[in-house]
Protein backbone atom coordinates (compact mmCIF):
# COMPACT_ATOMS: atom_id res chain seq x y z
CA UNK A 1 0.00 0.00 0.00
CA UNK A 2 0.91 3.79 -0.54
CA UNK A 3 3.43 3.46 -3.20
CA UNK A 4 1.33 5.08 -6.33
CA UNK A 5 0.92 8.60 -6.06
CA UNK A 6 -2.76 9.45 -6.43
CA UNK A 7 -1.95 12.80 -7.13
CA UNK A 8 1.25 13.95 -9.16
CA UNK A 9 2.95 16.16 -7.09
CA UNK A 10 5.59 17.75 -9.92
CA UNK A 11 2.35 18.69 -11.85
CA UNK A 12 -0.46 19.64 -9.35
CA UNK A 13 -1.62 22.77 -8.14
CA UNK A 14 -1.97 21.79 -4.20
CA UNK A 15 -4.10 24.00 -1.48
CA UNK A 16 -2.87 23.70 1.96
CA UNK A 17 -5.40 24.73 4.25
CA UNK A 18 -4.28 25.83 7.67
CA UNK A 19 -0.87 27.41 9.03
CA UNK A 20 -0.39 25.91 11.84
CA UNK A 21 2.68 23.72 12.81
CA UNK A 22 1.75 20.80 10.67
CA UNK A 23 0.60 23.03 7.63
CA UNK A 24 3.75 24.80 7.68
CA UNK A 25 5.23 21.96 7.82
CA UNK A 26 3.51 19.87 4.94
CA UNK A 27 4.22 23.92 2.88
CA UNK A 28 8.20 23.22 3.42
CA UNK A 29 8.37 20.17 2.04
CA UNK A 30 6.06 20.43 -0.80
CA UNK A 31 8.34 23.52 -1.76
CA UNK A 32 11.60 21.62 -1.00
CA UNK A 33 10.60 18.95 -4.32
CA UNK A 34 12.19 18.89 -7.40
CA UNK A 35 10.10 20.49 -9.51
CA UNK A 36 7.77 21.81 -6.61
CA UNK A 37 4.56 22.11 -7.29
CA UNK A 38 1.78 25.49 -7.23
CA UNK A 39 1.15 25.78 -3.95
CA UNK A 40 -1.09 28.13 -2.60
CA UNK A 41 -2.33 28.47 1.37
CA UNK A 42 -5.39 28.99 3.04
CA UNK A 43 -5.92 30.52 6.58
CA UNK A 44 -8.43 33.06 7.67
CA UNK A 45 -6.50 34.10 10.70
CA UNK A 46 -2.62 34.05 9.33
CA UNK A 47 -1.41 37.29 8.13
CA UNK A 48 1.35 35.54 5.72
CA UNK A 49 -1.46 33.16 3.98
CA UNK A 50 -2.62 33.98 0.34
CA UNK A 51 -6.24 33.52 0.90
CA UNK A 52 -8.20 33.87 4.30
CA UNK A 53 -11.48 33.21 3.30
CA UNK A 54 -11.97 29.71 1.58
CA UNK A 55 -10.78 29.84 -2.21
CA UNK A 56 -12.83 28.86 -5.20
CA UNK A 57 -11.18 24.83 -5.63
CA UNK A 58 -11.65 24.85 -9.14
CA UNK A 59 -8.15 23.91 -10.84
CA UNK A 60 -7.22 22.67 -7.63
CA UNK A 61 -5.94 19.03 -7.35
CA UNK A 62 -5.39 18.18 -3.66
CA UNK A 63 -5.97 19.79 -0.38
CA UNK A 64 -3.35 19.04 2.02
CA UNK A 65 -5.73 20.12 5.02
CA UNK A 66 -5.06 20.83 8.93
CA UNK A 67 -6.38 18.57 11.28
CA UNK A 68 -8.14 21.69 13.04
CA UNK A 69 -10.51 21.31 9.80
CA UNK A 70 -13.71 19.80 10.81
CA UNK A 71 -14.91 17.37 7.46
CA UNK A 72 -18.46 19.33 7.49
CA UNK A 73 -16.49 22.44 7.34
CA UNK A 74 -17.01 24.86 4.40
CA UNK A 75 -13.67 24.19 2.75
CA UNK A 76 -13.85 20.24 2.86
CA UNK A 77 -17.20 20.19 1.90
CA UNK A 78 -16.35 22.09 -1.11
CA UNK A 79 -13.52 20.00 -1.83
CA UNK A 80 -15.32 16.93 -1.81
CA UNK A 81 -18.28 18.38 -4.27
CA UNK A 82 -15.67 19.64 -6.75
CA UNK A 83 -14.31 16.01 -6.73
CA UNK A 84 -10.52 17.29 -5.07
CA UNK A 85 -8.43 14.98 -3.15
CA UNK A 86 -7.40 15.48 0.40
CA UNK A 87 -4.66 13.96 2.27
CA UNK A 88 -3.83 15.06 5.94
CA UNK A 89 -0.43 16.11 6.64
CA UNK A 90 0.41 12.50 7.78
CA UNK A 91 -0.60 10.85 4.34
CA UNK A 92 1.51 13.63 2.83
CA UNK A 93 4.39 12.25 4.91
CA UNK A 94 3.90 8.60 3.79
CA UNK A 95 3.87 9.92 0.53
CA UNK A 96 7.08 12.06 0.77
CA UNK A 97 8.99 9.44 2.92
CA UNK A 98 13.32 9.48 2.12
CA UNK A 99 15.40 6.55 2.19
CA UNK A 100 17.34 6.16 5.33
CA UNK A 101 21.19 7.65 5.27
CA UNK A 102 21.94 4.00 6.49
CA UNK A 103 20.04 2.35 3.72
CA UNK A 104 17.94 0.00 3.54
CA UNK A 105 14.37 1.78 2.33
CA UNK A 106 12.75 4.63 4.63
CA UNK A 107 11.97 4.23 8.38
CA UNK A 108 9.61 2.22 9.63
CA UNK A 109 6.69 3.76 11.09
CA UNK A 110 5.27 2.34 14.65
CA UNK A 111 2.07 4.06 15.06
CA UNK A 112 -0.58 4.77 17.78
CA UNK A 113 -3.96 6.41 18.69
CA UNK A 114 -6.35 6.60 21.31
CA UNK A 115 -8.75 8.82 23.42
CA UNK A 116 -6.09 8.74 26.16
CA UNK A 117 -2.42 7.77 26.57
CA UNK A 118 -0.98 8.30 23.43
CA UNK A 119 1.51 11.05 24.71
CA UNK A 120 2.64 8.87 27.83
CA UNK A 121 2.36 6.05 25.24
CA UNK A 122 4.92 7.46 22.44
CA UNK A 123 6.92 8.87 24.93
CA UNK A 124 8.07 5.61 26.53
CA UNK A 125 7.98 3.80 22.79
CA UNK A 126 10.95 6.57 21.78
CA UNK A 127 12.66 6.10 25.21
CA UNK A 128 12.42 1.90 24.46
CA UNK A 129 13.97 3.01 21.11
CA UNK A 130 16.59 5.01 22.10
CA UNK A 131 17.42 2.63 24.78
CA UNK A 132 18.48 -0.05 22.08
CA UNK A 133 20.17 2.33 20.29
CA UNK A 134 18.37 3.49 17.54
CA UNK A 135 17.76 7.37 15.93
CA UNK A 136 14.48 7.88 16.67
CA UNK A 137 11.82 10.57 17.44
CA UNK A 138 8.44 11.24 19.38
CA UNK A 139 6.61 12.51 16.27
CA UNK A 140 2.99 13.53 15.13
CA UNK A 141 0.10 14.82 17.66
CA UNK A 142 3.38 14.98 20.34
CA UNK A 143 5.12 17.70 18.50
CA UNK A 144 7.47 17.58 15.67
CA UNK A 145 5.08 17.31 12.52
CA UNK A 146 5.17 14.00 10.75
CA UNK A 147 6.08 15.34 7.49
CA UNK A 148 9.40 17.08 8.93
CA UNK A 149 10.52 13.45 10.57
CA UNK A 150 9.47 11.45 7.80
CA UNK A 151 12.08 13.20 5.50
CA UNK A 152 14.55 13.24 7.56
CA UNK A 153 17.18 10.63 6.00
CA UNK A 154 18.79 10.35 9.50
CA UNK A 155 16.21 9.18 11.65
CA UNK A 156 15.82 4.61 11.79
CA UNK A 157 12.49 4.60 13.20
CA UNK A 158 9.78 6.85 13.89
CA UNK A 159 7.43 6.92 17.22
CA UNK A 160 3.86 8.31 15.39
CA UNK A 161 1.12 9.59 17.85
CA UNK A 162 -1.47 10.37 15.74
CA UNK A 163 -4.69 11.83 16.88
CA UNK A 164 -8.77 10.66 15.04
CA UNK A 165 -8.11 14.27 13.33
CA UNK A 166 -5.59 13.41 11.55
CA UNK A 167 -6.06 10.13 10.54
CA UNK A 168 -9.57 10.92 9.00
CA UNK A 169 -7.49 11.98 6.18
CA UNK A 170 -4.71 9.24 6.04
CA UNK A 171 -5.87 6.86 3.48
CA UNK A 172 -2.09 4.70 2.73
CA UNK A 173 -0.66 4.73 5.17
CA UNK A 174 1.08 0.99 6.23
CA UNK A 175 3.08 1.01 9.31
CA UNK A 176 5.33 -1.90 10.89
CA UNK A 177 3.00 -1.93 13.71
CA UNK A 178 0.13 0.02 15.11
CA UNK A 179 -1.65 0.42 18.50
CA UNK A 180 -5.40 1.25 19.32
CA UNK A 181 -4.95 2.17 23.28
CA UNK A 182 -8.69 3.20 24.25
CA UNK A 183 -12.10 4.15 22.88
CA UNK A 184 -14.36 6.90 24.55
CA UNK A 185 -16.48 9.42 23.71
CA UNK A 186 -15.06 12.47 22.82
CA UNK A 187 -14.07 14.88 19.95
CA UNK A 188 -18.05 14.13 18.86
CA UNK A 189 -18.55 17.62 17.84
CA UNK A 190 -15.56 17.09 14.85
CA UNK A 191 -17.10 13.79 13.48
CA UNK A 192 -20.54 13.89 14.07
CA UNK A 193 -21.03 10.44 15.57
CA UNK A 194 -19.25 7.77 17.70
CA UNK A 195 -19.15 5.36 14.69
CA UNK A 196 -17.56 8.28 12.91
CA UNK A 197 -15.36 8.72 15.53
CA UNK A 198 -14.29 5.15 16.01
CA UNK A 199 -13.84 4.19 12.04
CA UNK A 200 -10.89 7.36 12.38
CA UNK A 201 -9.20 5.47 14.98
CA UNK A 202 -9.67 2.40 12.94
CA UNK A 203 -7.67 3.49 10.46
CA UNK A 204 -4.65 2.94 11.97
CA UNK A 205 -4.55 -0.54 11.99
CA UNK A 206 -5.04 -0.77 8.14
CA UNK A 207 -2.01 -2.04 6.22
CA UNK A 208 0.24 -2.72 9.23
CA UNK A 209 3.66 -5.40 8.54
CA UNK A 210 3.68 -6.75 11.71
CA UNK A 211 1.56 -6.41 14.58
CA UNK A 212 -1.55 -5.21 15.18
CA UNK A 213 -1.52 -4.16 19.15
CA UNK A 214 -4.53 -4.01 21.23
CA UNK A 215 -5.71 -4.50 24.52
CA UNK A 216 -6.51 -7.52 26.16
CA UNK A 217 -11.03 -7.55 26.90
CA UNK A 218 -11.81 -4.14 24.43
CA UNK A 219 -14.37 -5.68 22.48
CA UNK A 220 -14.51 -2.50 20.47
CA UNK A 221 -10.50 -2.40 19.54
CA UNK A 222 -10.26 -5.99 19.10
CA UNK A 223 -13.45 -5.80 16.37
CA UNK A 224 -10.98 -3.48 15.05
CA UNK A 225 -8.17 -5.81 14.31
CA UNK A 226 -10.05 -8.41 13.62
CA UNK A 227 -11.54 -6.14 10.65
CA UNK A 228 -8.67 -4.80 9.34
CA UNK A 229 -6.94 -5.15 6.11
CA UNK A 230 -3.65 -6.09 7.04
CA UNK A 231 -0.32 -7.16 5.21
CA UNK A 232 -0.11 -10.91 5.03
CA UNK A 233 2.14 -12.84 7.91
CA UNK A 234 0.87 -9.52 10.68
CA UNK A 235 -0.28 -10.78 14.04
CA UNK A 236 -2.95 -9.77 16.61
CA UNK A 237 -0.82 -8.53 19.78
CA UNK A 238 -2.76 -8.45 22.94
CA UNK A 239 -1.63 -6.59 25.94
CA UNK A 240 -3.00 -6.55 29.58
CA UNK A 241 -2.55 -6.47 33.71
CA UNK A 242 -3.11 -10.12 33.67
CA UNK A 243 -0.85 -13.17 32.82
CA UNK A 244 -0.62 -13.38 29.14
CA UNK A 245 -1.99 -15.93 26.82
CA UNK A 246 0.00 -17.12 23.78
CA UNK A 247 0.59 -13.67 21.36
CA UNK A 248 0.25 -11.66 24.50
CA UNK A 249 2.08 -9.08 26.78
CA UNK A 250 1.09 -8.89 30.15
CA UNK A 251 2.27 -9.49 33.59
CA UNK A 252 3.36 -12.33 36.22
CA UNK A 253 4.61 -11.38 39.53
CA UNK A 254 5.47 -8.16 38.90
CA UNK A 255 7.23 -8.59 35.87
CA UNK A 256 6.71 -7.64 32.48
CA UNK A 257 6.50 -11.01 30.17
CA UNK A 258 6.74 -11.59 26.36
CA UNK A 259 4.42 -14.47 24.83
CA UNK A 260 4.44 -12.54 21.50
CA UNK A 261 7.43 -11.67 19.97
CA UNK A 262 9.91 -13.88 22.05
CA UNK A 263 10.73 -16.60 19.56
CA UNK A 264 10.48 -17.17 16.09
CA UNK A 265 7.06 -18.38 14.65
CA UNK A 266 8.62 -21.92 13.57
CA UNK A 267 10.54 -22.52 17.19
CA UNK A 268 8.65 -25.39 18.40
CA UNK A 269 9.07 -24.44 22.20
CA UNK A 270 7.15 -21.50 21.43
CA UNK A 271 3.59 -22.25 23.34
CA UNK A 272 5.43 -22.69 26.02
CA UNK A 273 8.03 -19.97 26.48
CA UNK A 274 8.04 -16.61 27.22
CA UNK A 275 10.67 -13.71 27.91
CA UNK A 276 10.62 -11.32 30.35
CA UNK A 277 10.82 -7.86 29.14
CA UNK A 278 11.16 -5.51 32.50
CA UNK A 279 9.51 -5.26 36.36
CA UNK A 280 7.16 -2.54 37.60
CA UNK A 281 9.40 -1.09 39.33
CA UNK A 282 11.08 -0.09 36.26
CA UNK A 283 8.29 2.17 36.35
CA UNK A 284 7.83 2.84 40.40
CA UNK A 285 9.14 7.16 39.10
CA UNK A 286 5.45 7.17 37.33
CA UNK A 287 3.53 6.37 41.07
CA UNK A 288 1.41 8.94 42.37
CA UNK A 289 1.51 10.61 45.46
CA UNK A 290 0.39 7.94 47.35
CA UNK A 291 2.85 5.30 45.93
CA UNK A 292 0.37 3.57 43.49
CA UNK A 293 0.90 2.66 40.27
CA UNK A 294 -2.09 3.48 38.38
CA UNK A 295 -3.50 0.64 35.74
CA UNK A 296 -3.72 3.15 32.23
CA UNK A 297 0.34 3.54 32.90
CA UNK A 298 0.93 0.18 33.36
CA UNK A 299 -1.02 -0.62 29.84
CA UNK A 300 0.27 2.59 28.01
CA UNK A 301 4.21 0.92 28.86
CA UNK A 302 2.59 -2.67 27.63
CA UNK A 303 1.60 -0.88 24.76
CA UNK A 304 4.76 0.50 23.95
CA UNK A 305 6.37 -2.29 24.61
CA UNK A 306 4.84 -4.36 22.12
CA UNK A 307 5.57 -1.53 19.41
CA UNK A 308 9.05 -1.67 20.38
CA UNK A 309 9.46 -5.75 20.15
CA UNK A 310 7.26 -5.40 16.48
CA UNK A 311 10.27 -3.55 15.85
CA UNK A 312 12.86 -6.36 17.05
CA UNK A 313 14.38 -4.12 20.06
CA UNK A 314 16.08 -6.66 22.48
CA UNK A 315 13.91 -7.36 25.61
CA UNK A 316 16.37 -5.02 27.97
CA UNK A 317 15.43 -2.57 25.88
CA UNK A 318 12.16 -2.27 27.22
CA UNK A 319 12.65 -1.71 30.61
CA UNK A 320 15.79 0.57 30.00
CA UNK A 321 13.89 2.81 28.09
CA UNK A 322 10.70 2.40 30.81
CA UNK A 323 13.14 3.76 33.47
CA UNK A 324 14.78 6.59 31.51
CA UNK A 325 11.41 8.08 30.25
CA UNK A 326 9.85 11.17 32.10
CA UNK A 327 6.33 12.27 31.40
CA UNK A 328 5.56 15.77 30.06
CA UNK A 329 3.91 18.33 32.16
CA UNK A 330 0.69 18.71 33.19
CA UNK A 331 0.47 14.57 33.04
CA UNK A 332 -0.66 13.89 36.78
CA UNK A 333 2.27 15.73 37.70
CA UNK A 334 3.00 15.38 41.38
CA UNK A 335 3.16 19.74 41.57
CA UNK A 336 4.52 20.01 45.73
CA UNK A 337 3.03 18.64 48.94
CA UNK A 338 1.89 21.30 51.36
CA UNK A 339 1.35 20.59 54.93
CA UNK A 340 0.91 16.92 54.29
CA UNK A 341 -1.16 17.85 50.97
CA UNK A 342 -0.27 16.30 48.03
CA UNK A 343 -1.35 18.60 44.93
CA UNK A 344 -1.45 17.35 41.47
CA UNK A 345 -1.46 18.54 38.10
CA UNK A 346 -3.33 16.34 35.36
CA UNK A 347 -4.34 19.45 33.35
CA UNK A 348 -3.79 17.31 30.18
CA UNK A 349 -7.43 15.11 31.21
CA UNK A 350 -9.09 17.36 29.27
CA UNK A 351 -12.54 14.35 28.67
CA UNK A 352 -14.11 11.80 31.42
CA UNK A 353 -12.18 8.71 30.57
CA UNK A 354 -8.64 10.73 31.45
CA UNK A 355 -10.26 11.81 34.61
CA UNK A 356 -11.57 8.65 35.60
CA UNK A 357 -8.20 6.95 34.76
CA UNK A 358 -6.50 9.65 37.09
CA UNK A 359 -8.87 9.59 39.76
CA UNK A 360 -8.94 5.77 39.86
CA UNK A 361 -5.00 5.79 40.44
CA UNK A 362 -5.99 7.45 43.49
CA UNK A 363 -7.43 6.16 47.56
CA UNK A 364 -10.86 5.76 47.97
CA UNK A 365 -11.86 9.14 50.04
CA UNK A 366 -8.69 11.07 49.51
CA UNK A 367 -9.38 13.41 46.68
CA UNK A 368 -10.26 17.17 46.35
CA UNK A 369 -11.28 17.05 42.84
CA UNK A 370 -10.83 20.58 40.53
CA UNK A 371 -13.01 19.82 37.68
CA UNK A 372 -14.78 21.48 34.96
CA UNK A 373 -14.26 23.63 32.17
CA UNK A 374 -16.21 23.59 28.47
CA UNK A 375 -17.95 20.22 28.49
CA UNK A 376 -18.36 20.55 24.59
CA UNK A 377 -22.23 18.53 24.87
CA UNK A 378 -20.43 15.86 27.20
CA UNK A 379 -22.30 14.72 30.26
CA UNK A 380 -20.40 13.35 33.17
CA UNK A 381 -22.83 10.60 35.27
CA UNK A 382 -21.10 7.55 34.72
CA UNK A 383 -17.73 9.63 35.84
CA UNK A 384 -19.03 10.48 38.69
CA UNK A 385 -21.02 7.65 39.76
CA UNK A 386 -17.73 5.61 39.07
CA UNK A 387 -15.17 7.40 41.04
CA UNK A 388 -17.64 8.97 43.57
CA UNK A 389 -15.87 6.66 46.16
CA UNK A 390 -12.67 8.31 45.36
CA UNK A 391 -13.68 12.09 46.07
CA UNK A 392 -13.48 13.83 49.61
CA UNK A 393 -14.89 17.26 48.16
CA UNK A 394 -15.27 19.29 44.13
CA UNK A 395 -14.40 22.34 43.33
CA UNK A 396 -16.10 23.26 40.17
CA UNK A 397 -14.59 25.59 37.66
CA UNK A 398 -15.55 26.40 34.29
CA UNK A 399 -18.74 27.64 32.26
CA UNK A 400 -20.39 24.77 31.71
CA UNK A 401 -22.04 23.79 34.97
CA UNK A 402 -25.35 21.90 34.29
CA UNK A 403 -23.83 18.55 33.45
CA UNK A 404 -21.89 18.78 36.71
CA UNK A 405 -24.21 19.81 39.09
CA UNK A 406 -26.40 17.25 37.59
CA UNK A 407 -23.88 14.41 37.62
CA UNK A 408 -23.22 15.08 41.42
CA UNK A 409 -26.06 16.11 42.70
CA UNK A 410 -27.66 12.04 41.30
CA UNK A 411 -24.28 10.14 41.79
CA UNK A 412 -22.17 11.89 44.81
CA UNK A 413 -25.11 13.89 46.94
CA UNK A 414 -22.92 13.83 50.16
CA UNK A 415 -20.02 15.17 48.25
CA UNK A 416 -19.03 18.93 49.16
CA UNK A 417 -19.07 20.95 45.84
CA UNK A 418 -17.65 24.57 45.87
CA UNK A 419 -18.23 26.51 42.59
CA UNK A 420 -16.20 28.66 41.68
CA UNK A 421 -17.61 32.24 39.50
CA UNK A 422 -16.42 31.83 36.15
CA UNK A 423 -16.98 35.68 35.83
CA UNK A 424 -13.59 37.00 36.70
CA UNK A 425 -10.95 34.73 34.38
CA UNK A 426 -7.72 35.45 35.55
CA UNK A 427 -8.15 34.84 39.03
CA UNK A 428 -10.05 31.70 38.60
CA UNK A 429 -7.32 29.13 39.67
CA UNK A 430 -6.12 31.04 42.15
CA UNK A 431 -9.62 30.75 44.25
CA UNK A 432 -10.08 27.35 42.82
CA UNK A 433 -6.38 26.49 44.48
CA UNK A 434 -7.34 28.20 47.58
CA UNK A 435 -11.14 26.30 48.21
CA UNK A 436 -9.46 23.41 47.26
CA UNK A 437 -6.90 24.30 50.50
CA UNK A 438 -9.64 24.61 52.92
CA UNK A 439 -10.88 21.53 52.17
CA UNK A 440 -7.96 19.17 51.91
CA UNK A 441 -6.62 17.67 55.54
CA UNK A 442 -3.22 16.52 55.48
CA UNK A 443 -3.23 13.25 53.54
CA UNK A 444 -5.24 14.31 50.93
CA UNK A 445 -4.65 14.99 47.57
CA UNK A 446 -5.94 17.56 45.00
CA UNK A 447 -5.99 16.31 42.02
CA UNK A 448 -6.61 19.15 38.96
CA UNK A 449 -8.39 16.61 36.44
CA UNK A 450 -10.88 18.79 34.80
CA UNK A 451 -12.50 16.24 32.08
CA UNK A 452 -13.35 19.40 29.91
CA UNK A 453 -11.20 21.37 27.40
CA UNK A 454 -10.12 24.86 28.52
CA UNK A 455 -10.61 27.23 25.93
CA UNK A 456 -13.48 28.70 27.97
CA UNK A 457 -11.16 30.13 30.26
CA UNK A 458 -7.89 29.38 29.44
CA UNK A 459 -5.64 29.25 25.95
CA UNK A 460 -4.81 26.07 26.36
CA UNK A 461 -4.99 22.89 28.79
CA UNK A 462 -1.12 23.88 29.66
CA UNK A 463 -2.31 27.31 30.43
CA UNK A 464 -4.78 25.92 32.71
CA UNK A 465 -1.92 23.55 34.36
CA UNK A 466 0.58 26.94 34.44
CA UNK A 467 -2.18 28.77 36.67
CA UNK A 468 -2.99 25.65 38.83
CA UNK A 469 0.83 24.86 39.33
CA UNK A 470 1.82 29.10 40.38
CA UNK A 471 -1.04 29.24 42.54
CA UNK A 472 -0.09 26.17 44.11
CA UNK A 473 2.97 27.58 44.56
CA UNK A 474 2.50 30.49 46.03
CA UNK A 475 0.25 28.75 48.99
CA UNK A 476 4.09 27.59 50.13
CA UNK A 477 7.03 28.72 47.60
CA UNK A 478 9.05 26.73 50.94
CA UNK A 479 7.11 23.86 50.21
CA UNK A 480 8.27 20.23 49.15
CA UNK A 481 8.02 19.51 45.60
CA UNK A 482 9.05 15.75 43.76
CA UNK A 483 12.29 13.97 43.97
CA UNK A 484 13.84 16.34 41.48
CA UNK A 485 12.56 19.04 43.20
CA UNK A 486 10.01 20.24 40.23
CA UNK A 487 7.20 17.28 40.56
CA UNK A 488 7.65 14.08 38.75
Amino acid sequence: MGGRLVVDLARARVLVAGLGVSGRAALAALRTLDPPPDVVTYDERAGDADHDDVPDLAGFDLVVASPGLAPGGVLLRAAREAGVEVWSEVELAWRLRVDRAAGDGPAPWLVLTGTNGKTTTVGMLAAILAAAGLRTEAVGNVGTPVVAAATDPALDVLAVELSSFQLHATSSMAPRAAAVLNLAPDHLDWHGSMEAYGAAKARIYAGVERACVYPVGDEVVERMVREAEVQEGARAVGVGTGTPRAGEIGIVEGLVVDRAFHASDDDPARQGAAEELATLDDLAHLAGPDGRLARHVVLDALAAAALARAQGVPARAVGAGLRAYRPGAHRSELVAVVDGVSWVDDSKATNAHAAAAALAGLAPGSVVWVAGGLAKGARFDELVASRADRLRAVVLIGVDTEPWDDALRRHAPAIPVVRVDPTDTGTVMARAVDSARRLAPAGATVLLAPACASMDQFRSYAHRGEEFVAAVRALDPSGDRGADGSGR
